[in-house]
């Protein structure tokens, strides 16, 4: 029972699935801007599910872990700048300040006497599904205003909410995006980690130097993707269906967990129960395995993990019932 990539296992929906079909017959270029209809669609969905007000920029990515990586370089970001990450993170935000050249500065709060080039935030958090209040929000825009740094808000797992209700950072900016990033992908919100398929919105000025270096660079969607991400943005009833699936399967696991001597921190929304029992988290990775069970260890997201594991929802309804049954 592997629960330790987060990779989605159901089925693409139908309405993404015609839409990619439709689109096939695609001989020429697309557009790294992506299409009108697709910047169109971006930008309803944006506002409409981060409560932005009008005037951001978007702008079609593949995925988002390339923009993970990239965007330090992307955005001139190198040797003698500083790139603050959360404590314990998605590990892409770490490799891309160190293909950058930059130097990594963990940190859940703004620092006083820094002044990063770079500041990633991430609510909902992966591993570990902390969901960060508005005035933490607040408080870190301010800080990247104070010190002129791009603040970049990953908020793929924005749409899963659990006992707590994320909120988009574009929605607290007043219609001010100077300096401001929001990465989203539609990997879990629609099975689509297949396709490739996420965007950022934002500072237009920031997506427009995205924009110029990207198209030059390659990072194209193609476009029967951008045909089928419209067609995903646009459909909310899959997406509800998709959200009920995981709140099945994380009541199960998590009451499997606890069950079995752990306790679970966080994990207020997201695809993850961020668990622990005490020890090392090689040595609970290693008694899971023995269960047959795989989980991924919380060392890997930093060194504040190192007590906990991460235990994914993206299994098959079966393999979660195998796996609540091998922690009975």
């Amino acid at each position: 029972m592997d629960l330790s990539i987060g990779t989605p296992v159901d089925p693409v929906p139908a309405v993404v699935r015609k839409a990619l079909a439709e689109a096939s017959d695609a001989p020429g270029y697309p557009l790294t801007a992506g299409t009108a209809d697709l910047r169109q669609e971006i930008t309803a969905w944006t506002a409409r599910s981060c409560g932005a007000a009008p005037g951001f920029g978007v702008l079609p990515t593949i995925g988002s872990k390339e923009l993970v990586a990239w965007l330090p370089t992307l955005l001139g970001v190198g040797a003698g700048d500083t790139v603050v990450i959360p404590e314990v993170c998605y590990p892409t935000y770490e490799v891309g300040v160190r293909l950058a050249g930059a130097r990594v500065l963990r940190a859940d709060a703004p620092v006083a006497g820094e002044r990063p080039a770079l500041i990633w935030i991430n609510s909902p958090g992966n591993p570990h599904g902390r969901v960060a209040s508005e005035a933490e929000l607040r408080g870190w825009l301010a800080y990247a205003r104070e010190t002129g740094a791009v603040l970049v808000s990953d908020e793929c797992y924005l749409t899963l909410p659990w006992t707590a209700t994320p909120v988009s950072v574009l929605s607290l900016c007043d219609g001010d995006y100077t300096g401001v990033l929001a990465v989203h992908s539609l990997s879990k919100r629609s099975n689509l980690a297949g396709y490739r398929a996420g965007f950022v919105a934002g500072d237009p000025e920031l997506v427009g130097e995205l924009l110029a270096v990207r198209k030059h660079a390659g990072m194209i969607m193609p476009a029967p993707v951008q045909a089928a991400m419209i067609a995903a943005l646009a459909d909310e009833t899959h997406v509800d269906e998709q959200r009920a699936r995981y709140a099945a399967r994380r009541e199960l696991l998590r009451g499997a967990l606890l069950g079995a001597g752990f306790t679970i921190g966080h994990s207020e929304a997201g695809l993850y129960l961020w668990a622990t029992r005490g020890e090392d988290c090689w040595a609970t990775v290693d008694a899971l395995a023995e269960l047959g069970v795989l989980v991924a260890p919380g060392a890997i997201y930093g060194p504040g993990g190192a007590k906990h594991v991460r235990v994914a929802l993206t299994a098959t309804d079966e393999r979660v019932r195998a796996a609540v049954a091998r922690l009975a």
